[in-house]
């Protein structure tokens, strides 16, 4: 199975060799800028302050993604092809080998974890509503979780159940629960594992 990212559908080993020393320095600007996001909002992510932290130069930041919007893109990419490792090849129960149920409730558990960046990231790399329905490591989760629901012996139209479930995964609305609602992460991740049960029992 591919990794698909906001940009495209490669091929895993598809994309042109990275140098060691380039492919290096993407990843320490990109866990960087991934700490700032936890630590201070996205707001408070600059090109500067990326360079900083990773301990390189400014230039180096912006030979790698152009800009600030290039960076906030290839930070949904680095968040989401971390995710699909983990839910293809990673150990269970996210990986291959767990119950169904187990994985489809861990798959959730890692969306809500990365929430902060997924959400403030996903506005600020300026992505349309078309886009954002349409991304193609979208479609790999539903995917994901239609074939868990089939596993798991869930009856009914699977692809809109798929997508309901997916929706109360969505950044934006976790994002709002959390900062307008004063929900807390425990509270939101017991409820996934709930409503996760509720459907596989009731299928």
């Amino acid at each position: 199975m591919a990794f698909v990212t906001s940009r495209s559908l490669p091929q895993i080993g598809s994309e042109p060799q990275e140098r060691e020393d380039a492919a290096r320095n993407r990843g320490l600007l990109l866990d960087a800028a991934t700490r700032l996001v936890a630590e201070r909002g996205v707001d408070a992510v600059t090109m500067e302050a990326v360079a900083s932290r990773a301990g390189v130069g400014k230039g180096t930041v912006f030979r790698r993604f152009g800009s600030r919007s290039g960076l906030m893109e290839s930070l949904l990419d680095h968040a989401e092809r971390e995710l699909q490792h983990g839910f293809m090849f990673g150990p269970p129960p996210l990986g291959p080998g767990a119950d169904p149920v187990d994985r489809l409730v861990a798959f959730g558990l890692a969306r809500i974890a990365i929430v902060e960046v997924q959400g403030d990231v996903q506005r600020a790399a300026e992505h349309s509503w078309e886009f954002r329905f349409a991304a193609p490591a979208r479609t790999l989760s539903l995917r994901h979780i239609t074939r868990l629901l089939r596993e798991a012996g869930v009856d009914g139209d699977l692809e809109l159940i798929s997508a309901s479930l997916y929706a109360t995964l969505d950044a934006a609305l976790l994002l709002h629960q959390i900062r307008n609602q004063s929900m807390s992460i425990t509270r939101i991740e017991k409820g996934w594992t709930d409503l996760v049960h509720r459907v596989a029992r009731n299928g």
